[in-house]
This record gives C-alpha cells, sequence and structure tokens, in this order.
C-alpha cells in the first residue's frame, strides 16, 4: 500500500494532500496547475514535501524531520509525459536500464507487442510504441508502485484508447498500486477504480 500525507507550500498556494493507495488504480484528476505532478514528484523523491509523511508497502519514504529515502531505493516506477527515453539508446538497451529479470522483460516485451521495435532508436518508432516501451521500463525494475504523469496525452484518440486498454490488461496481471495524473474526464473514469480530485493543492471530493 501506498500512503501519502504531506503539506507543501508553492507559489500559488499550499499543497495538502492526505491519501492511500491499495492494489488498485487511483487517478489524480484536475486542472493543469493544480498540484498533481508535485503529488507525484514527491512519491518519487524528485521533489520534497515541507512536512507529511509517505510510506510504501510500510517502508517510510519520507517523514517530516528525517532524512528521506533516496530517489534509487524508493522502488517506484514512474512513467512521465514525454517517457523521458534516451534517444541515443536503442528500445531493447533502454528497456534493459535498470532490469532485474531477463525472463520478465520478454515477457512483457511479448505482451505490448514490442518485441519487434527492440532494434530500433526512439525517433524511429511512434508516440504509442514509445509508450508502451516507456511502460515496459518501468515495469522491468519490479517496482512496488506505478506513477503515471498524463502518459496519454500526447497521443491520438485511437492509439490513446489502446495504450488505456494495455494499462488495464497489464494491471490485472501485475498487482500494484498504480497513481495516475490525468484532467482527462473520460480517462479518469474508464481507468480510475478511485478518482481523487484536486484543485489548488487541495482534495476537494474524495
Amino acid at each position: 500500500m501506498l500512503t501519502v500525507n504531506i503539506q507543501k507550500k508553492l507559489p500559488s498556494f499550499s499543497l495538502d494532500a492526505q491519501f492511500d493507495v491499495e492494489r488498485n488504480i487511483v487517478v489524480l484528476f484536475g486542472p493543469s496547475g493544480a498540484g498533481k505532478t508535485t503529488i507525484l514528484n514527491c512519491i518519487a523523491g524528485i521533489d520534497q514535501p515541507d512536512s507529511g509523511h509517505i510510506t510504501l508497502n510500510g517502508r517510510h519514504l519520507f517523514q517530516t524531520h528525517a532524512k528521506p529515502v533516496p530517489i534509487a531505493k524508493r522502488n517506484i516506477g514512474y512513467l512521465f509525459q514525454d517517457y523521458a527515453l534516451f534517444p541515443h539508446m536503442t528500445v531493447d538497451k533502454n528497456i534493459r536500464y535498470g532490469l532485474k529479470n531477463e525472463r520478465l522483460l520478454h515477457h512483457l516485451s511479448a505482451l505490448t507487442g514490442i518485441d519487434h521495435l527492440r532494434p530500433k532508436y526512439p525517433q524511429q518508432i511512434s508516440g504509442g510504441e514509445k509508450q508502451r516501451v516507456a511502460l515496459v521500463r518501468a515495469l522491468v525494475t519490479q517496482p512496488e508502485t506505478l506513477l503515471l504523469d498524463e502518459p496519454f496525452s500526447s497521443l491520438d484518440h485511437e492509439t490513446r484508447v489502446e495504450c488505456q486498454d494495455e494499462l488495464l490488461r497489464l494491471h490485472s496481471t501485475w498487482d500494484i498500486p498504480i497513481l495516475l495524473v490525468t484532467h482527462d474526464a473520460e480517462e479518469a473514469g474508464k481507468l480510475g477504480d478511485r478518482i481523487l480530485h484536486i484543485d489548488q493543492g487541495q482534495l476537494v471530493r474524495k
């Protein structure tokens, strides 16, 4: 389980978020600039709250007045909006970055249909293919939770639907907490087992 109870002063408002994520998909839904990505970054360790705590399966990743757990030791998968693939590496080398289990790599590559892409470079594949590669790269690290920051926002409608379906299919076999950020109401309704509405740093409806 992922448990978040954090406060952070931002330039335009104060962020105050308390929620937990069990082995399901929880959506952070709200307008741009509401604090959604800041929450993900605090969980991942890219940013730090001013106060509060973040725990993952009983491990304290952040506590007020305690040294936070470094990013590399949090065991969290993070799929960024732009996918953040290494352009100088082939798809194969990208998904091997942080690899822990060779069998898992082959399983996920086959499941997502990216085996034929592995010799190519990121600039040679489509947006939907990049999304699948980035998702596999995040999962082969065997994370305890997965964070997704508007991962489908740049895709056309058909590809977006395909990738949403892929995420649901993967989650049905990969039983970990998933926290997904979106400002698309249709996407939130389709993917979220639970939707947290956030505005100006506050959870306005749970």
